[in-house]
């Protein structure tokens, strides 16, 4: 009687392993596919980040953190920012969130 008692808990205790580790697969799955997802969403965001530094400034520009207003005069071509914007009293002070009007540059042709 001892015997049939332990293999009865034996076939439990094996039916829950079993269940643990499909609960472990399944987790690995979803995780792994989340992963892909977040790399391809990052991977995203960077073209987006690369894509908005590469194009042309608007007439209405937005500073974004860590700009200077060189590095904006540089990279819209506008040697005349502090001109165009009365609002700029100190060109030092620049900040995240400030509005400038740009002038672009003509292109040649």
């Amino acid at each position: 009687m001892v015997c049939v008692m332990c293999s009865s808990s034996t076939v439990i205790l094996a039916e829950k392993i079993a269940c643990y580790c499909a609960l472990l697969l399944a987790l690995v799955l979803v995780l792994s596919c989340c992963e892909s997802s977040e790399s391809e969403f990052t991977a995203r965001k960077v073209q987006l980040q690369m894509d908005a530094l590469n194009k042309p400034c608007d007439e209405i520009y937005v500073v974004r953190e860590g700009e200077t207003l060189q590095t904006i005069i540089e990279k819209c071509g506008d040697p005349y920012i502090v001109e165009e914007n009365p609002h700029i009293h100190d060109p030092d002070d620049v900040f995240p969130g400030l509005l400038i009007r740009i002038t672009p540059p003509i292109e040649e042709r």
